[in-house]
């Protein structure tokens, strides 16, 4: 489970996140959801103890990111929305460098990097350096990277954005497939309808500030999700 409790972080005299409090509890989908610039890297950020924060308290499966910050940092995966990856390396090495740093077992990481590589349709490809690759196959590099040590939190940053609609679709199907393991998933994103019809919950921040979370069903009521976001971000 997921626990972030009054974070607050500030950039100078500007507050990016102001005392925000939110759980994702196990085998849940929560979608994070806002303007440019309202807070959501900041916040994914500091989850993944990239950022250090002013104020609150982040649990990953009950221990703190900042004091438990490698137990804790084992728990998760992160897949930023513009990956960085070593492009002097070869897709199965970059992999295995994975693999390495979470102590894999060659049994399971096998496993895991077929399935996964194949299931994104680049498994011919992962002899060839990283270098040589599109956007999207850097992306689908780095979700697999990403699922390859079994985490029991998945964090995306607008994981779908480069991705082909086959891949897309695999995505989206994965992470419900996961769910059902008990992974915890927390990915921001644009893409509305994608939150709507993916997600347990939902989280919209504004400047800073979380305006409405809860169930799909307890934010949206009757209404749709792009018409709830634009009265809530023209009333904050």
């Amino acid at each position: 489970m997921l626990e972030v409790k009054n974070l607050t972080k500030t950039y100078g005299t500007k507050c990016a996140v102001n005392n925000i409090s939110f759980k994702v509890g196990d085998g849940e989908i929560c979608a994070f959801i806002g303007k440019n610039g309202a807070g959501k890297t900041t916040t994914i950020k500091c989850i993944c103890g990239i950022l250090d924060f002013d104020n609150g308290e982040i649990l990953i499966n009950n221990k703190s990111i900042k004091k438990d910050t490698i137990d804790a940092k084992k728990e998760i995966a992160y897949i930023s929305d513009n990956p960085e990856l070593y492009e002097f390396m070869t897709g199965i090495g970059y992999l295995n460098f994975v693999c390495d740093i979470y102590k894999v077992s060659n049994d399971v990481r096998k496993q895991n990097i077929e399935r996964y590589s194949k299931l994104f349709e680049i498994y011919e490809n992962l002899s060839q350096q990283i270098s040589s690759y599109s956007h999207g196959m850097k992306q689908k590099l780095a979700i697999i990277s990403a699922l390859v040590h079994n985490p029991k939190i998945i964090i995306l940053d607008e994981p779908f954005v480069g991705l082909d609609p086959t891949s897309t679709h695999n995505l989206k199907e994965l992470m419900h497939e996961l769910t059902k393991l008990k992974v915890s998933i927390f990915f921001s994103t644009h893409i509305l309808e994608v939150a709507e019809k993916l997600c347990d919950h939902i989280i919209i921040i504004n400047d800073g500030n979380i305006i409405k979370q809860g169930t799909m069903k307890e934010v949206l009521g009757d209404q749709s999700l792009e018409s709830i976001f634009l009265e809530l971000n023209e009333n904050a």
